[in-house]
């Protein structure tokens, strides 16, 4: 493991790395052999500074991959701190590179699922639309940013919806006669007045695992996993939505384009939305989503009975 992070480490360019040009002080080490010992630690389950520099001494592969230096806690944690979207990408790289060694880059199918996470957040924080418009006066800043954001995402979720609504309109309006059926609802960009937003987190909402669970200010984390025999995470995002109904979409296009186009996607009847596994088959993707829970249904495995013989009718 230590071989290939050196080989892999050394294809990354370090044009992004933040290093000292004032030539003060003692001889720093060098970024690249930072970034080999930030992966090969982590990827080894020890991610503190402290441990990291224990390592330097007590662990032969990491001594191997330091040349027998001792890089402190101190500097271990500041070239963390000083670098941490370049150390970000880099992981990234050197995460594809593992996977084409191991010949697991490949995103063919793809099972998604979410997870609540708390939010540090209390749902006591939360204020209604029409609630805030009584309070506005008594704590009109705190108040007036919590109803802009509302509106604001009210608006972008009609623009999301407009494209589909006017698609709709027009296959109405291509129907004859009384087959047209009822005019589609246009999409409104004004909150609903039950509409919610925290003070503290408004990034966060009220939310619940299940029916037996109460309330709580969280996060809904959505992954997606590759079913091809890899079982890589290949993409990640943070929902605000309780409800997985409409994340089937967005989840499949969290996937890095260069990692390669999926072809199908695996989900749970939490996901069951029909407009979405629209969108997804007019795009060539294989959906499969559950219906309804397993226990829920009623099989019935008894023998199917013969078919009866025909009536014989009887001639005249």
């Amino acid at each position: 493991m230590v071989h290939f992070v050196l080989e892999a480490v050394e294809q990354v360019p370090m044009h992004r790395f933040k290093v000292n040009t004032h030539g003060g002080g003692s001889r720093q080490y060098h970024p690249r052999m930072m970034l080999a010992l930030l992966i090969y630690c982590y990827a080894n389950g020890v991610f503190g500074s402290r441990r990291i520099e224990a390592a330097t001494y007590r662990d032969i592969a990491v001594r191997y991959l330091c040349a027998d230096t001792h890089p402190d806690h101190d500097t271990i944690c500041k070239f963390r701190r000083e670098n941490f979207e370049a150390v970000s990408a880099s992981f990234l790289q050197v995460l594809l590179l593992l996977a084409r060694e191991l010949k697991l880059l490949k995103v063919g199918a793809i099972s998604v699922d979410g997870t609540k996470i708390d939010a540090n957040a209390s749902k006591h924080r939360n204020v209604r639309y029409d609630r805030a418009g009584q309070l506005i006066e008594q704590l009109k800043g705190e108040l007036a940013r919590a109803r802009e954001r509302l509106e604001k995402e009210a608006k972008a979720k009609a623009e999301r919806e407009q494209a589909d609504y006017e698609r709709k309109v027009q296959a109405r309006d291509r129907r004859q006669g009384k087959a047209k059926g009822k005019k589609p609802k246009p999409p409104d960009d004004t909150p609903p007045p039950d509409k919610q937003s925290n003070l503290t987190d408004p990034d966060s909402a009220l939310m619940r695992k299940n029916k037996g669970s109460e309330y709580r200010q969280s996060y809904n984390a959505q992954a997606a996993v590759s079913t091809d025999g890899s079982q890589l995470v290949v993409g990640n995002r943070i929902s605000q939505s309780a409800s997985d109904r409409n994340e089937l979409c967005a989840n499949v296009a969290s996937v890095p384009g260069e990692l390669g186009r999926v072809s199908g996607v695996l989900a749970d009847s939490g996901y069951a939305n029909g407009a979405e596994v629209d969108q997804l088959e007019r795009e060539s993707l294989e959906v499969l989503v559950a219906t309804g829970r397993g226990e829920a249904r009623q099989y019935d495995f008894r023998p199917p009975k013969a078919p009866k013989d025909p009536p014989v009718h009887s001639q005249p």
